[in-house]
């Protein structure tokens, strides 16, 4: 009898698996917190005797490495990518026994496409198919994007995933489960994922690229393509390099005084509280990246890499939560850190900084040519319906871009308010007279806002 746990990554909107028998186990594309893979074999009672990874990530940091270190298992690597430790090279075709007392075992096949090198997984069962771990080639309803690698690649990679996706439906049963890493909020699926679970039969009537001609498929994928997350330039070299085990002790403690020092040596000092809490009340300078809010993808896709990062936090379980979203995206330690609110974060005399939050309906009473409408969203969203008279400035271009954005007081709104929270408080920090719109953008058009779509 097999098992299959799933180790959810909701910030990065991935996940890792650990699958295997009574007695052994392997964990597929952990992350780089391995504790929570260690205690998943300890719930279990298995030994983790092996560690795969399907490819070398591109949007985070992988814990494959020190898994396979601490607890001696196997770390097979695809042969094709090129990294700088030592591992077991894996071709297709390649089968080892995870554990047969229960039958299983785990072979490989080559699926490039997502990246050049990429392999699925299949676990078999006696010699039969039960799942597949597919990392980034074949998702829920949709694929890996191909045009991460290297941009000349691109067309040519999308085709491999075309290949890639109808190689798996080909050699695998219908019944088999379809376990991805990414497609459910990563930014390295090219859709997000339709629905939760699949199998190959499902993707077979559901996946464009297994329902659609290849010239068709390769069309549409790179049309759809959007801006790729800052921080991914860094993941891959740091995977390919061998990441270091992790951190997540608590940071030095940072008093007012010292928030204020790097505040004004241009540090970010980002704050964690949800966005309601940060517009009531907060350190001015400060930026609002809410821990419940995709810290990880955000924060790290908009600060300068490199940058010291103060932060501040209502308790020291959000702090440490916190910690463990970043370090997986290689923000290993915090320069700095505080708790509580701003009456602890404030030198004596200074009062916190605030600024509006209202609803669509609010903004639709405003006389819009005297303000400044902001919209923070992707540009697939924007082309689906936009207010008329609106700016358009994607969430992750704000921070450079805030000159660019016309004078007068700014009313920015995304999707549902999350994106506008962190936009409004990087121009509150830059001295701007700002108003968030925590609404969702449904809203917009009945509030008798006009909203054009094209």
């Amino acid at each position: 009898m097999f098992f299959v746990d799933v180790i959810e990554l909701e910030g990065l909107g991935n996940r890792s698996y650990l699958a295997g028998g009574p007695a052994a186990a392997v964990a597929v594309d952990p992350p780089r917190d391995i504790d929570q893979v260690l205690a998943a074999a300890a719930r279990r009672g298995v030994r983790i005797s092996h560690v795969v990874e399907t490819h070398i990530h591109n949007d985070y940091v992988t814990g494959g490495l020190e898994l396979a270190r601490i607890t001696g298992a196997v770390y097979l690597v695809p042969a094709g990518a090129h990294v700088s430790f030592a591992r077991t090279p894996v071709h297709d075709g390649d089968a080892v026994d995870i554990d047969s007392t229960a039958g299983l075992d785990l072979a490989a096949i080559a699926t490039p496409g997502h990246t050049p090198h990429h392999t699925a997984y299949v676990l078999r069962e006696a010699g039969r198919p039960v799942a597949a771990f597919t990392g980034g080639s074949l998702l829920i309803g949709t694929v890996g994007r191909p045009d991460l690698v290297e941009p000349r690649l691109t067309e040519e990679l999308a085709r491999a995933q075309h290949a890639s996706a109808h190689r798996l439906a080909e050699a695998l049963p219908d019944e088999t489960a379809v376990l991805p890493t990414h497609g459910f909020g990563s930014f390295c699926a090219s859709a997000q994922a339709d629905g939760d679970s699949t199998t190959i039969g499902k993707e077979k009537t559901a996946n464009a690229a297994l329902t659609v001609d290849v010239d068709t498929f390769v069309a549409d994928l790179l049309a759809g393509l959007e801006d790729v997350p800052a921080y991914y330039t860094h993941m891959g070299p740091a995977n390919a390099g061998g990441p270091d085990p992790v951190d997540m002790t608590p940071p030095a403690v940072a008093d007012p005084q010292e928030i204020a020092t790097r505040l004004a040596a241009g540090e970010w000092v980002v704050d964690l509280r949800s966005r309601i809490a940060f517009a009531e009340g907060h350190v001015a300078g400060s930026f609002n990246f809410e821990l419940g809010g995709k810290l990880a993808t955000y924060l790290a896709w908009m600060i300068p890499w490199g940058k010291p990062v103060t932060l501040l936090a209502e308790s020291a379980e959000q702090l440490a939560a916190a910690q463990r979203e970043l370090v997986r995206v290689g923000i290993d330690r915090p320069a700095s850190a505080a708790t509580g609110g701003p009456a602890q974060w404030l030198r004596e005399g200074e009062r916190p900084a605030s600024f509006a939050r209202a609803t669509f309906a609010e903004l639709a009473g405003q006389d819009l040519d005297e303000v400044v409408v902001l919209d923070v969203r992707r540009d697939s969203e924007r082309a689906e319906g936009r207010i008329a008279g609106s700016v358009h400035m994607p969430i992750h271009q704000v921070h450079r871009r805030i000159g660019e954005v016309p004078d007068g007081t700014v009313w920015v709104h995304c999707a549902g308010g999350m994106r506008a929270g962190i936009a409004a408080s990087l121009l509150d920090a830059a001295g701007r007279r700002v108003v968030a719109v925590d609404d969702g953008f449904d809203a917009a058009e009945k509030a008798g806002l006009t909203v054009l779509t094209g």
